[in-house]
């Protein structure tokens, strides 16, 4: 395997792209969007079925939060926490060993319908565990304590995988898109309103209507975590009050972004609208709640408009300024990121019954499709190729 990425036969590409976490994580991760939705599709309808080790719609619940979410946690987190800390990347043999344990859970799960459930329980409950622990001994070793939050979110999203595969309990299903959102609020926090100021200033902009409250952060990190309590218990009410009451808190902190004033720049308008279903959803999960809405809508507002807008917001900007090249989203991204936010209106109104189930959904897939296509088509060569400055990585 070293001989694969260090030998004088090594292929040049390959090895680039265990250079850094994030180069071989987000093309994985583009890829398995690519599969998996058209996949379900095929398998919701019954046009094919899949040996998987979960019954059809429990793997398409459990790809897209512990196969995708966690592939883009990988590749982010993993690059972003050596950049915080200045430690040294993982990179080489040992990336290429933790890419193989997250891909051969998604191997697993799909085709191992018929080998010992143990197997693919102890495969797929290793890979946040392994995340947790590269980042947390670099975030322990540089005594940066201000990132264990989100060790503990990965903790509790870890928590919810371990319920799920061993209950089926879609309540475990909730759960893990709450402390998903709670994971894009931190995430999202720190990079969206720092990169508008940033772009404000560089374009003749004024930086200060940017305003970050440390306190309205952490009373919504709070207040999403007491609606995870409510799930887990049980008690509807306290759903309702931490929903409501989280989206209000969420929407105080875009208001203060100013995001509107960055309109003209695709690579921060796409993560102030993905933060902006966080609310959404948390009012359709209250809808939910309250008038009996279909629980499809909130869940899908979190998983496409939240999740997979932000993804993919996030990677497109990481992999330029990561791989040495200018922030200018390469052509079609546009598209791309509108497509992206088009999948989840019309994934949401679906649910609400506004479109037919079978239409509604083709089309919305299609869209998820058309988005992480291009991605896929504009970055593989980013992804795969030297940094354009020179530099390692």
């Amino acid at each position: 395997m070293r001989a694969m990425l260090s030998g004088e036969n090594a292929d040049p590409r390959l090895t680039l792209l265990f250079a850094y976490p994030f180069r071989i994580f987000f093309l994985s991760l583009a890829v398995l969007a690519i599969v998996v939705v058209p996949v379900w599709v095929m398998v919701v309808t019954g046009k094919w079925i899949l040996p998987t080790a979960l019954p059809g719609l429990y793997w398409h619940l459990h790809e897209m939060l512990f196969g995708f979410l966690t592939a883009a946690i990988a590749g982010f987190l993993l690059t972003a926490v050596c950049v915080w800390t200045k430690t040294e990347r993982m990179h080489g043999v040992p990336l290429m060993l933790f890419w193989l344990v997250w891909l051969a859970g998604r191997l697993l799960l799909a085709f191992g319908g018929d080998l010992p459930f143990w197997l693919m329980q102890a495969v797929n409950l290793l890979f946040l565990p392994l995340i947790m622990l590269d980042a947390g001994w670099r975030i322990l070793r540089s005594g940066q304590k201000r990132h264990n939050v989100i060790l503990v979110v990965l903790g509790l999203l870890w928590v919810m995988q371990i319920a799920f595969v061993n209950t089926l309990n879609i309540n475990y299903v909730d759960g893990a898109l709450v402390l998903a959102m709670a994971l894009a609020g931190i995430i999202g926090g720190r990079i969206t309103p720092a990169f508008t100021v940033g772009w404000l200033r560089q374009n003749g902009g004024n930086p200060d209507v940017v305003k970050v409250s440390p306190r309205t952060d952490f009373a919504t990190l709070v207040s999403l975590l007491l609606l995870l309590a409510m799930l887990v218990i049980g008690w509807r009410w306290g759903e309702v009050l931490f929903a409501l009451t989280s989206a209000i808190l969420m929407l105080v902190r875009l208001t203060g972004w100013h995001g509107w004033a960055a309109r003209s720049e695709p690579l921060l308008w796409i993560l102030h609208i993905s933060l902006l279903w966080i609310p959404v959803a948390l009012i359709l999960m209250a809808g939910h709640l309250v008038f009996g809405w279909e629980s499809t809508a909130w869940s899908h507002a979190a998983g496409v408009g939240v999740i997979g807008s932000l993804i993919l917001g996030v990677i497109a900007r990481v992999s330029l300024g990561h791989t040495g090249r200018p922030l200018q989203l390469p052509g079609g991204m546009v598209l791309a990121f509108t497509a992206i936010q088009l999948a989840a209106v019309v994934r949401v109104i679906t649910a609400l019954g506004g479109l037919p189930w079978s239409p509604g959904i083709g089309l919305s897939a299609l869209l998820w499709e058309i988005a992480f296509v291009i991605f896929l088509l504009r970055y593989t060569l980013i992804l795969s190729s030297p940094r354009a400055d020179g530099k390692t990585g």
